[in-house]
């Protein structure tokens, strides 16, 4: 079981890009900056999506209010809501980004519904886990 998981999750980290994180905090302090920020330091192409901070500059793009403001390729959506937001964002994701491959959320973050929803369009979904932990642990650092 361990090894299939973590075949999957290195053939994500091999094919995915671009990574927009849903629910990004200006907040160094918070899991959602460092992790984003993590990602970028990994080579990934980030883009913050956040309401709130939507305009501001970061990693070297601009925060987007939502997904439907992304207009570029995204390969992965690192989702940092509630649970129980799991249903929109997966909604969202499935009518703005075309060609998605993954949903990702992050630790405690758990929705099957919106999960299996997003699995029958096809996506690779990642419950629970946080790439931050995961690509040290595949020794992927770059």
């Amino acid at each position: 079981m361990t090894q299939d998981i973590d075949r999957l999750l290195n053939q994500i980290f091999d094919r995915t890009k671009t990574i927009a994180v849903v629910g990004f905090s200006m907040n160094p302090a918070r899991a959602s900056h460092y992790v984003a920020q993590f990602l970028y330091e990994q080579g990934y192409h980030v883009i913050p999506v956040n309401p709130g901070h939507a305009g501001k500059e970061i990693f070297g793009t601009t925060i987007r209010a939502s997904l439907a403001d992304i207009d570029e390729q995204v390969d992965m959506v690192d989702v940092f809501r509630r649970s129980e937001a799991l249903a929109e964002v997966v909604d969202d994701a499935l009518t703005n980004l075309p060609g998605l491959q993954t949903i990702w959320t992050q630790l405690g973050v758990v929705d099957h519904e919106a999960a299996a929803k997003a699995e029958g369009a096809g996506l690779t979904v990642i419950m629970n886990r946080c790439p931050k932990i995961e690509i040290p642990r595949l020794a992927r650092m770059r």
